[in-house]
C-alpha cells in the first residue's frame, strides 16, 4: 500500500534553512523553502538579499511513517516536524501551493515585520543574540524597542529588543 504524501513545517537551527533544504532534496525528498527578497541591513551594503519567508522553518513532503520522518529529522540542522501531542501535523496543500505561487511571482512580497504586532501574538526573534527565540509580543517601547515575553522553564522572562528584530510568526506555523 502506498502512503499519500503530506506536506509537513520542518523547524530548523537559527539560520540553517538552506543548509537543511540543499541536504533534503539531495536525499531525494521534495522540499520548497519560500523566499523573499529584502534589502540588506548591513551599513556598508546597498544590496538585495533573498532571506527565508519564514525564518526557521522548511516544508518537506512526507508520509506518516516513521522511518520516513526519522530520514528527514536526521538532516544536520532539522530540530522538528510542527504537531501536537498525537505527532506531525500535515500544512495543507492548497497553504503550499499558494506559497509557491507567491514566491514564483516576481514581485515585492509584504511580510509580517511591516505589521503592527498585538499584544499576546507570538513572535520570533531574527537577529542578535537572542536570534531565532521565540517569544509573546508584551509591548511596544518607543525609539524602535519591543518588550517580548519568553517562557523558560514555565517561568517568564521579558526582554527588549529593536523592534526592526522581530517577526510575527505566522498563524499555521505557532
Amino acid at each position: 500500500m502506498i502512503e499519500r504524501l503530506n506536506w509537513f513545517a520542518l523547524l530548523t537551527r537559527s539560520n540553517f534553512e538552506q543548509i537543511v533544504y540543499t541536504s533534503i532534496v539531495k536525499k531525494k525528498i521534495q522540499a520548497f523553502l519560500p523566499k523573499t527578497k529584502r534589502k540588506s541591513r548591513r551599513k556598508d551594503r546597498n544590496l538585495m538579499i533573498e532571506i527565508p519567508l519564514f525564518p526557521g522553518y522548511v516544508f518537506v513532503q512526507s508520509t506518516f511513517e516513521a522511518a520516513d520522518q526519522l530520514n528527514i529529522l536526521k538532516t544536520v540542522g532539522a530540530v522538528r516536524l510542527l504537531g501536537n501531542q498525537s505527532g506531525p501535523v500535515p500544512v495543507p496543500e492548497s497553504q503550499v501551493e499558494s506559497l509557491k505561487i507567491l514566491t514564483s511571482a516576481n514581485m515585492d512580497l509584504i511580510t509580517g515585520e511591516n505589521v503592527r504586532i498585538k499584544k499576546g501574538q507570538p513572535v520570533i526573534i531574527l537577529e542578535g543574540p537572542m536570534a531565532g527565540v521565540k517569544g509573546e509580543f508584551a509591548r511596544y517601547k518607543g525609539k524602535g524597542r519591543v518588550v517580548i515575553k519568553i517562557d523558560v522553564l514555565g517561568q517568564y522572562a521579558g526582554v527588549e529588543v529593536k523592534e526592526d528584530n522581530v517577526e510575527r510568526v505566522p498563524d499555521f506555523l505557532a
